[in-house]
């Protein structure tokens, strides 16, 4: 029961953190006032934070850790790149175009972890099914 409850709760954030980004780098593309909110700048670190703990608690309750399993491997991969592309959109690109550019890397690294979460395979929605 708990397992499930906290799987419920890492999908929900993982869906809010998505969008939350996906927000986030529109309105900066698109010079919104939006973006400087406050709330826009704190909520992604809540949301993130219970999303990385209820990750860390449904490995450990399901006994499947990165090392042992290939594609959760790939997910922590996955979430280092995804990481990395939106600091360096966010903070660290110069003008509009390294933003887009690191904006939809990151998005693609946010696709390549759901990918690999749903097939629960490193090659992700490459793999083949049988």
């Amino acid at each position: 029961m708990i397992y499930l409850a906290l799987r419920d709760l890492h999908i929900t954030c993982v869906i809010l953190s998505g969008t939350g980004f996906l927000l986030r780098g529109i309105w900066r593309l698109v010079d919104s006032p939006l973006a400087q909110q406050r709330w826009v700048k704190i909520l992604p670190h809540l949301v993130d934070t219970v999303l990385l703990s209820s990750a860390i608690a449904l490995a450990v309750l399901s006994k499947q850790y990165p090392i042992e399993q290939p594609w959760l491997s790939a997910k922590v991969i996955g979430l280092l790149c995804y990481i990395g592309c939106g600091m360096a959109a966010f903070r660290f690109s110069r003008d509009k175009k390294m933003m887009a550019l690191f904006f939809v890397l990151a998005l693609c690294s946010y696709a390549y972890i759901v990918s690999v979460a749903l097939t629960r395979h490193p090659a992700a929605w490459l793999a083949v099914q049988s």
